[in-house]
């Protein structure tokens, strides 16, 4: 069985090299027969980082790339302006088919822009849009979009459940997702413009569409999938993303008032963090798929750890393997 070529960003991410070698190193031993990676960036700095770790892995290889586009720059401009940035140099090789996914923590308005304009929309597709998990009282939520398609049609969001509805199906195996529309209120009656004739669209879809939803029910597990436009959701993935930090930081503050709190902090926060935070951490999940492009990437957290990393590898191989392109494909020519 040939193995699933992933291009990985090595310049991305606020500790690069690093932790983009060292998340390569742990995915790559720990799946040599299955997975082939590409650490695409300044060749000199990867092979320096492979050397501090001291393996050499048959399964990793590198493709070298000059120029690095920052969090600071601007995403289009860049993309211009740094030819033979990492970002452009592998998504390029999953354009050319020499690759089968591409991965990064680096600048999200670039990679996006990259793959949307390098590998094109999948026929159909009117928007992409980026899926962000939410751990729920009985399982995962996932909310489409977050930050992609900031102003959206109602037939937008229409495929933003088409495609969470397949994603949710072949990487969750969850047999018939509930979908959700994200609006202020359960009536039908509820909402703008945009969720009123979304919610026509959706009851006519023939998906487990079952109505609308308000904030209080995406981390209750009430559907399964929670459409809306990129503006909402990505206000709702910056508000989870504060949670984990305040909470931590409440618990840090409580411990300081005494000897005797700072036991029993001490006492409570591995369980704590075992069974509640490590739901509402961004390590276990990797990164975030941008669907509908022809092409698979998926775009980490900025300060990925070479965990989230691995696990950004992982989901791409398992978007690749599961061809969940494919089935988004065959479901929107149905639809159409």
């Amino acid at each position: 069985m040939d193995r699933i070529k992933i291009v990985v960003d090595a310049m991305g991410g606020d500790e690069a090299p690093l932790n983009d070698v060292s998340g390569a190193i742990i995915a790559a031993e720990l799946k040599p027969d299955t997975l082939e990676i590409i650490l695409v960036g300044k060749e000199k700095l990867i092979k320096d980082e492979l050397l501090k770790h001291k393996v050499s892995l048959k399964n990793i290889s590198i493709v070298n790339a000059d120029e690095v586009i920052t969090m600071e720059d601007s995403p289009t401009d860049s993309l211009k302006s740094k030819p033979g940035s990492s970002i452009n140099v592998g998504i390029n090789l999953v354009k050319e088919k020499k690759a089968d996914a591409f991965v990064s923590a680096g600048n999200t308005g670039a990679v996006m822009s990259a793959s949307i304009l390098r590998l094109g929309r999948i026929e159909g597709v009117g928007r992409p849009t980026i899926g962000s998990l939410f751990p729920t009282d009985f399982g995962k939520t996932m909310v489409f979009d977050v930050g992609a398609s900031v102003d959206c049609k109602a037939k937008h969001l229409l495929e933003f459940a088409v495609m969470g509805n397949i994603y949710m199906k072949s990487i969750y195996n969850v047999s018939s997702p509930k979908i959700g529309l994200l609006s202020v209120g359960e009536e039908k009656s509820k909402g703008d413009t945009l969720t009123l004739e979304a919610y026509e669209l959706l009851e006519k879809s023939g998906m487990n569409f079952i109505g609308n939803v308000e904030g209080r029910d995406v981390l209750r597990g009430k559907a399964d999938v929670i459409v809306c436009d990129g503006f909402v959701g990505n206000v709702i993935l910056k508000f989870a993303e504060s949670v984990l930090d305040v909470i931590k930081g409440k618990f840090k503050a409580y411990a300081e008032k005494g000897f005797f709190k700072k036991i029993w902090i001490g006492m409570m926060y591995g369980t704590l963090k075992n069974v509640v935070l490590k739901d509402f951490d961004y390590q276990e999940y990797g990164g975030v798929p941008l669907l509908g492009i022809n092409g698979v990437t998926i775009i980490g957290h900025g300060k990925s750890s070479p965990i989230a990393v691995k696990n950004m590898i992982f989901k791409a191989e398992e978007m690749v393997s599961k061809k969940v392109n494919e089935k988004i494909r065959e479901q929107l020519a149905v639809n159409s």
